[in-house]
C-alpha cells in the first residue's frame, strides 16, 4: 500500500497542470476486448455491454485529492441488469474508494444512483438516490471534490452527499492512498434491479453507456510525489457553492449554508436508502460517523 502523511503531502505539491477533457491524453480503455472506444476526436468515450462482456477505463494520472468532473449519458431503454460506474480507487485489501454507481432497470422505472465511502477497505456507508431528471437522454455532470476535510458527491452542480473527515473521532477518512480514476459498464443482474429479480434483456444488447469531458482538476501522484495546480492550497475567495477555496476551489471547499440546504433538499426528495438509517443492518448501532454533525 502506498500511502504519504498529510505534511509531506504539502511539502511536496510543486506545479502541475489541470487536466481536461482529452480521453487519448488522460485515459485508457483498461478492459472489454475492444467493447471501449473514444470517440469525438478524444472528447468522447463509449464504453458496451453484450453477452459476453463489458468494458471499462481508467485514468493514466493517480490523484491524491482534487475535484474531478465526468459528463455521462446512461443506458437508454431497457438497462435492467446493467451497472455504470464511475469512481476513484487506490488497490489492495486496505485499499480506499469513492463511488458513483448508476443501476439499470426496465424502461419507465427510474435509476438507482449508488454512493459509497471505503476506507482502508471498509465500506459499507451506501447511501442510494433517484434523480430528479431522465440521465438517459442527454449528458450530466457528476463530481467528485475530494479534499482533505470532505468527500462531496455533486450532480451537475448541486451537493448531494458530504462524508466529512472525522478522524479525531475515530473515523478512518481516505486522505493517504492516492486513487485512479475508474468507469464501467458491466452485467450485475443477479443483484442490481430489484434485487436481481430483473434480469437484463440481451435481445435490447449491446447496450452503450457514453462519457465525455472528463476533467481532474486534481494533485497528480507520479514516482513518489505530487504535483498539484499553482495556488491549490492557498485560501482565497469562495466560489459559489463553496465557504472557502483555493485554485478552482476544491482544496479548502466545504459547503455554504445554501449548499447544504440544497443537499438537504435532495436528500430529503430523493434519498432511497441510507446506512445512516438502517437499524436492522447495524443491530449493535450505526457507524460511528453517523452520530456526529
Amino acid at each position: 500500500m502506498r500511502t504519504v502523511a498529510l505534511g509531506i503531502v504539502a511539502m511536496a505539491c510543486l506545479v502541475a497542470m489541470a487536466h481536461g477533457g482529452n480521453f487519448f491524453q488522460d485515459a485508457e480503455v483498461s478492459w472489454g476486448q475492444g467493447r471501449g472506444k473514444i470517440v469525438d476526436g478524444g472528447r468522447g468515450l463509449d464504453l458496451t455491454l453484450d453477452r459476453s462482456s463489458g468494458s471499462g477505463f481508467q485514468s493514466k494520472s493517480e490523484y491524491l485529492f482534487g475535484k474531478i468532473d465526468m459528463q455521462i449519458k446512461l443506458v437508454p431503454g431497457n438497462s435492467a441488469g446493467t451497472v455504470t460506474t464511475f469512481y476513484l480507487s487506490s488497490q489492495g485489501s486496505t485499499h480506499d474508494e469513492i463511488d458513483f454507481e448508476f443501476l439499470g432497470n426496465v424502461t419507465g422505472e427510474p435509476y438507482t444512483l449508488h454512493t459509497n465511502v471505503f476506507t482502508q477497505g471498509q465500506g459499507q456507508r451506501e447511501q442510494q438516490f433517484r434523480l430528479w431528471f431522465d440521465p438517459t437522454q442527454s449528458f450530466h455532470t457528476y463530481s467528485i471534490i475530494w479534499n482533505p476535510q470532505h468527500v462531496i458527491f455533486a450532480v451537475d452542480g448541486t451537493p448531494i452527499r458530504d462524508f466529512k473527515n472525522h478522524e479525531a473521532r475515530g473515523v478512518a477518512f481516505p486522505k493517504s492512498q492516492p486513487m485512479r480514476v475508474y468507469a464501467s459498464l458491466w452485467n450485475a443482474d443477479d443483484w442490481a434491479t430489484q434485487g436481481g429479480r430483473v434480469k437484463a434483456d440481451w435481445s435490447k444488447a449491446p447496450f452503450v453507456a457514453s462519457f465525455r469531458d472528463f476533467n481532474a482538476d486534481a494533485c497528480v501522484w507520479s514516482n513518489g510525489a505530487q504535483r498539484c495546480p499553482v495556488g491549490t492550497m492557498e485560501t482565497v475567495a469562495a466560489p459559489a457553492g463553496g465557504r472557502r477555496g483555493g485554485a478552482g476551489g476544491w482544496w479548502n471547499q466545504e459547503l455554504s449554508d445554501m449548499s447544504y440546504r440544497r443537499m438537504r433538499w435532495v436528500q430529503r426528495k430523493f434519498m432511497i436508502y441510507n446506512y445512516c438509517t438502517d437499524a436492522k443492518r447495524f443491530p449493535q448501532g450505526t457507524p460511528a460517523e453517523c452520530k456526529l454533525r
